[in-house]
């Protein structure tokens, strides 16, 4: 079991795969493995980063538990922790939703040499916001999104925002704006989307894990984020949906780039991922996507793990668990509100976890 107090609980993550079962879309099917998914010898795991992907992670973490009795002790910490620690060594693999900086690069390769980002899954951002009696029905454009980022949008009644919800009767109300307080893959995604949309937030505060924000309110990780929201009247916030649905909290509407207003499903963040150029390093943004059906803020979500393995029963154990995660484990995706990783990036992870190696011998091999 888990033990950080700070991590959701496994129970509530159980019963949200409950809620959506039944709600999945259909997606590529991985391809079949053809590596041992259970290591040669019993050793632990352990792991620290993004808060995105910790309601999967965790249930992976506990199902493959189950088949093989390697226990992984992960620190949902945010991606930027993530990063910090996997560069220090402290931890086995690190997890981010962002990808690394060029200098984050040359600092993990002087510590441990080569690092890959292998892909586990994607998944979708929703913009929730806590407006007294509006449980449902906010619709936001790209450009007034960010303007309530910048602070240049600061009531919900401002004429732009009613524009946009001439069947809701929006409040005389100041908007909260909450961001994340660490450093942050969900915040990468979320800037980088803004970036794209907006000349003026690129110019102004750009695209990273952490930025200076010219909002309100931090939260730490997606479940502070949903906690702020969720106690402040007026507050807006950016979450990963599971986070958003766990919490039965609304989230908006959002126009993508070919102007039809989409809902964070599972249906419209598959579409966000198709026709997607996937580079061999898979260090790929899916935000802002051109097909019409996409929700506008989705994206992958990935393992750090360092190339040149120096202990060789940890690195079997990690590679082993990675073959799983990303072939059989691919079928606990969508009851948690994640995507099914396409063929073709199943096949570039397989590709990233079989050149992992100690001392130049590949740990697995098919």
């Amino acid at each position: 079991m888990l033990t950080n107090k700070r991590l959701i609980s496994l129970t509530a993550i159980l019963l949200l795969a409950g809620i959506l079962t039944g709600c999945s879309s259909p997606a590529a099917t991985p391809a079949t493995p053809s590596a041992t998914v259970k290591p040669p010898q019993l050793v632990n795991l352990n792991g620290a980063g993004a808060t995105f992907p910790y309601p999967l992670y965790s249930k992976w973490f506990d199902e493959y538990n189950k088949l093989t009795g390697v226990q992984v002790n992960y620190q949902s910490i945010g991606s930027g922790g993530g990063i910090q620690q996997i560069t220090a060594g402290t931890v086995d693999f690190g997890a981010s939703d962002g990808v690394m900086t060029d200098g984050q690069v040359a600092a993990a390769e002087a510590a441990g040499g080569p690092i890959l980002h292998i892909p586990m899954t994607s998944g979708a951002e929703a913009i929730v916001y806590n407006i007294p009696g509006k449980s449902s029905g906010l619709k936001l454009t790209p450009d007034v999104l960010a303007d309530i980022y910048l602070k240049k949008i600061t009531r919900w009644n401002d004429p732009k925002v009613v524009s946009l919800n001439t069947n809701m009767a929006l409040p005389d109300m100041a908007i909260a704006v909450v961001h994340r307080s660490d450093g942050s893959g969900t915040t990468y995604i979320f800037t980088n989307y803004l970036s794209k949309v907006s000349p003026e937030w690129k110019e102004k505060v750009g695209n990273a894990n952490s930025v200076n924000w010219p909002g309100d309110i931090g939260g730490q990780g997606n479940a502070g984020v949903a906690g702020q929201v969720a106690q402040i009247p007026g507050a807006i916030g950016y979450v990963e949906l599971a986070y958003a649905l766990q919490n039965k909290m609304p989230y908006a509407t959002l126009q993508n780039a070919s102007g039809n207003y989409i809902v964070p499903t599972l249906a419209a963040t598959t579409k966000a991922t198709e026709g997607v150029t996937l580079p061999d390093d898979m260090k790929v943004m899916l935000t802002n996507s051109t097909n019409p059906d996409a929700y506008p803020i989705v994206g992958f979500t990935w393992i750090l793990a360092y190339v040149n393995q120096t202990d060789k029963a940890k690195g079997q154990t990690l590679v082993s668990f990675l073959w799983w995660a990303t072939h059989d484990g691919q079928q606990f995706t969508e009851p948690l509100g994640y995507a099914k990783l396409s063929s073709l990036a199943v096949t570039k992870a397989e590709n990233e976890i079989l050149s992992i190696n100690y001392q130049g011998q590949p740990l697995l091999t098919r």
